[in-house]
């Protein structure tokens, strides 16, 4: 695994940032470390970029642990904070050429800025200061200075805060781009983001894990909570329905068919059939209602 984080608890006083999280992730996987705001996710970025220590547990990334071998792995780890502290006054390619200096890139430097410079498309904003660059070209910088040393991982804590729709699309295709080749993980608000980019998903709250699926699969979390769709025949008398075992709550839909809110660990589509089955009444159609990655994050996530 490239990166690999083992039983981490990270403790600000008395309180548990990060509280025995584990996960590991594998070259070339776009992953999202989503959670509310406080859940630890920025926290256990800065670990693992050897920013912050943790209390407990260990963090490696290409076999090298953040801790005891942490020159080694700031080596291997690109870095965009989620506050993008850039040099305001220096020009773009001066910048990156002070970035690659950093890290000792030498006579590399040249050919690595213009390399960066095309793969973020600063071209035609390469010979201004940084401070004069909007807020989607100066995401590009940091992600360019993230990249310089071609790290074997890249990390970005909420790169797209901010940006406009165009300004979004294009640093989520350098994103998609950027996965072919390295292992990426990144924090984010916004699920359509993580729908379009992310391979994987995992979802922080209160300092614990409480999903890690792929984001395809995601949906499929949190069975208990369902909503079942369903189309008869005919109209009948729905209320029956809600005295099945589970039932939550019926929207009508029309007059044939319905949205049925579950709460039960069990399929429930097959109540719903044998039910029907008793009273006579035909299906025209039954099935999960698709949940989105919204749903899902609210459903772990939502404080009562």
């Amino acid at each position: 695994m490239t990166l690999k984080a083992e039983n981490v608890t990270r403790k600000y006083g008395e309180q548990k940032a990060l509280d025995n999280v584990s996960f590991s992730v594998k070259s070339g996987e776009v992953v999202a470390l989503l959670g509310p705001n406080g859940a630890g996710k920025s926290t256990m970025m800065k670990i693992i970029a050897c920013y912050l220590p943790q209390n407990e547990g260990n963090v490696s990334v290409c076999g090298h642990n953040v801790i005891n071998e942490s020159l080694q792995v700031r080596k291997l780890v690109g870095y965009l904070p989620e506050n993008n502290p850039l040099y305001l006054d220096m020009y773009v390619r001066e910048y990156l050429e002070f970035v690659a200096g950093l890290h000792k890139l030498g006579k590399a430097t040249p050919n690595r800025v213009k390399e960066m410079i095309s793969l973020t498309g600063l071209e035609p904003e390469m010979h201004k200061k940084v401070g004069a660059l909007s807020k989607g070209y100066r995401q590009r910088v940091g992600i360019a200075q993230a990249l310089i040393h071609n790290p074997e991982v890249l990390i970005l804590d909420e790169p797209t805060s901010g940006l406009d729709p165009n300004q979004l699309q294009d640093i989520r295709n350098l994103i998609s781009d950027i996965g072919k080749h390295k292992t990426v993980l990144l924090s984010t608000h916004i699920m359509q983001e993580v729908e379009a980019v992310c391979d994987r998903v995992i979802i922080i709250n209160k300092g614990k894990i409480v999903a890690d699926a792929p984001t395809h699969e995601l949906q499929l979390l949190n069975q208990s909570k369902r909503i079942i769709q369903v189309e008869f025949e005919k109209e009948h008398d729905w209320e029956m329905l809600k005295g099945l075992p589970g039932v939550m709550d019926i929207q009508i839909r029309g007059n044939k068919a319905l949205r049925i809110f579950t709460q039960t660990e069990k399929d429930f589509r097959a109540e719903v059939f044998r039910f029907a089955a008793q009273k006579g009444w035909i299906i025209l159609s039954l099935g999960f209602e698709d949940q989105s990655i919204e749903q899902v994050f609210r459903q772990l996530t939502f404080e009562v």
